[in-house]
């Protein structure tokens, strides 16, 4: 006695399977092209203006309405064209290392890279303020008596000379943690004031307090991605600062650029 059988060949458990097969077919298609959303089309190094969709192509624009009210497409309908006049091939075949043209710390190649993400602040849940601000813009938030305070500290670079001292700490309002050192670059530097990553940086309480960034040298305080407003910092700005950093470890001295063998 058979059970299931719609054929002689074929029963249930079969169209089952069958069935089965084409949907996640038809959901790795559709999740692969959604996946193509952001960071699509991409530009052939082989010929240059070339656009690239590969399979399946990109989908139709979608509208994403935020929760501050903007509304964005994805993926972006305008042209995303790179830069070319800030690198140069290293080699002559497809996919070979780029060399920065000029100041490498500056031009947004290799690890120095970043988004062009929106020139706003990052507020906080509620949208009511920025996320990030400095101590002196709100008593609120300060630094515990049993931590080291970092501000009238100098900062030292990677070869051990001032870039400039410490006079203010930013805050994130949302994490509770200090994200920024605001540092007041040296005259010899160009003066100014600049945002120093916390997270690249160590603090030293003993004897001499002082502290240091092995990311970049004293003399490349100078170039740090300053802010337009001396209280707020956009997303944009925060990722041009941590990709100056960021460039820095590649590129901050000569020997950081040669292999280490």
């Amino acid at each position: 006695m058979e059970y299931g059988a719609i054929t002689g060949y074929i029963d249930v458990a079969q169209v089952v399977l069958y069935a089965f097969w084409i949907f996640f077919a038809g959901l790795i298609y559709y999740l692969h092209r959604e996946n193509k959303r952001e960071g699509y089309p991409l530009v052939s190094d082989n010929a240059i203006g070339k656009i690239v969709q590969g399979f399946p192509t990109i989908p139709a624009p979608k509208a994403y309405h935020l929760h501050d009210g903007r509304t964005v497409l994805a993926p972006r309908p305008e042209a995303v064209q790179p830069d070319l006049s800030k690198h140069r091939n290293a080699k002559n075949w497809i996919g070979e290392p780029i060399d920065p043209v000029g100041n490498p710390m500056v031009e947004a190649v290799g690890p120095g890279a970043y988004a062009m993400r929106q020139d706003a602040p990052d507020m906080t849940w509620d949208e009511q303020v920025p996320k990030l601000v400095p101590l002196r813009a709100d008593p609120a938030y300060h630094i515990d008596a049993e931590d080291p305070d970092p501000r009238g500290m100098p900062i030292l670079g990677v070869d051990n000379v001032q870039g400039g001292t410490v006079v203010d700490v930013w805050v994130d309002r949302s994490e509770v943690i200090l994200r920024y050192l605001e540092v007041e670059v040296a005259a010899a530097f160009g003066g100014g004031r600049a945002l120093v990553p916390m997270t690249l940086a160590t603090i030293s309480d003993g004897a001499v307090p002082h502290v240091r960034v092995v990311s970049i040298t004293g003399a490349q305080f100078r170039d740090i991605p300053g802010l337009r407003s001396p209280d707020v910092v956009t997303l944009r700005e925060e990722d041009q600062i941590s990709a100056y950093f960021g460039g820095g470890t590649l590129y901050a001295t000569p020997s950081r650029v040669e292999p280490l063998i």
